[in-house]
């Protein structure tokens, strides 16, 4: 019997209701397996900053470094998105813990449930058989770089930063996932024009040495966002930069037809993080309606990752899969032939995993 203490951050908007159905169903499969999960909570974003003045409290990360992993739900509130000169913001939260606990790599896989290739928008023959993990470097690139405005703010910049040993780690990580899947791996950038994409390039050739078992290609962003649209079925671990790979898993997302499908996974060298890639969605918060199964399947690639819990982890897939076949919807999935009946709200599509585990 394996025992794991999970830090459940449940966030802001439809974070605090999916979590919930994840959390029931971890502790779900505790039962069937014979595993103790113990769970505590912890504030960040929009939630910390109402209680404690900022998005992300210390208490909130001296939890998350004495946890085995973390259950996280989402940051965001419309307050701050018409406000650029906010100072405070509960995204700063999201950032902040995943350098305090030196989370460099952002797993997405794209895993296509063939009940739902007509939730897509991109034809079902081009999508059936469809299966990608994104690795998106987490702690260097744009977003951290130095920003500023000059010209009395007419004019403002950000500079886009990496350092070799930022891209080693990363690349290492996804050519050990290739050979544990198809043995292929796409690098994205954009090395004909950014002077950080041809140190990328640079390290990943290196790198590559090293893996002569797995095949490489490199794609410019360009290319690369439009072939995963075309033709998806040619890329099996893609390994991409911090801006490109937020934009392209979104893309992605699309694929799979919601994005309330789509589970994903921050992690280093120690504990880590396991969220869906949807936000805080507020339009729908509180109503009841939040599909949770993106929630559920980071719970499933938190035992699988964090836990060495393939069979736990494949359980909870298969009741995912289950709940679809029987034809079971939440309304971003739901399409014109599905069953009024059958459109369920959070917690029923909670109540109907829970009966398959």
């Amino acid at each position: 019997m394996a025992s794991k203490h999970i830090l459940v951050i449940p966030g802001d908007g439809i974070g605090q209701e999916v979590t919930e159905v994840s959390k029931q169903v971890v502790e779900a499969i505790g039962q069937k397996f014979g595993h103790a999960f113990s769970f505590d909570y912890a504030l960040i974003g929009h939630a910390a900053i109402e209680a404690t003045g900022q998005p992300l409290p210390e208490e909130t990360i001296e939890k998350s470094k004495a946890s085995d992993a973390i259950l996280f739900g989402a940051v965001g509130h419309p307050k701050y998105d018409n406000d650029p000169s906010a100072k405070v913001r509960p995204e700063q939260g999201l950032l902040g813990i995943r350098k305090a606990l030196g989370l460099y790599a952002n797993l997405r896989p794209i895993k296509l449930f063939d009940e739902l290739l007509e939730a897509s928008s991109i034809k079902a023959e081009i999508l059936r058989g469809a299966d990608i993990l994104f690795f998106r470097e987490l702690t260097g690139d744009i977003y951290f770089g130095e920003k500023g405005r000059q010209d009395e703010g007419a004019t403002a910049y950000d500079i886009a930063k990496y350092s070799k040993y930022e891209v080693e780690r990363i690349a290492r990580k996804a050519f050990e996932a290739a050979r544990t899947r198809n043995g292929k791996l796409c690098s994205v950038d954009k090395a004909n024009v950014l002077e950080t994409s041809r140190l990328w390039r640079e390290v990943v050739q290196e790198i590559a040495k090293e893996y002569p078992d797995v095949t490489v290609e490199h794609q410019f962003v360009d290319s690369a966002a439009m072939l995963l649209i075309k033709d998806p079925r040619r890329f099996d671990v893609v390994l991409t930069a911090n801006l490109f790979g937020d934009i392209l898993t979104d893309e992605a997302s699309q694929i799979a037809g919601s994005m309330g499908m789509l589970a994903s996974a921050s992690i280093g060298d120690t504990v880590g993080l396991y969220e869906p890639i949807h936000g805080s969605a507020h339009d729908i918060t509180g109503k009841g309606v939040a599909n949770p199964l993106a929630s559920v399947l980071s719970a499933a690639l938190m035992l699988d990752i964090s836990f060495g819990m393939k069979e736990e982890s494949e359980a909870i897939i298969a009741a995912v899969d289950g709940v679809l076949k029987d034809g079971f919807r939440t309304g971003d999935i739901a399409d014109a032939q599905t069953d009024r009946a059958k459109i369920l709200g959070t917690e029923a599509m909670g109540a109907e995993l829970l009966k398959r585990i």
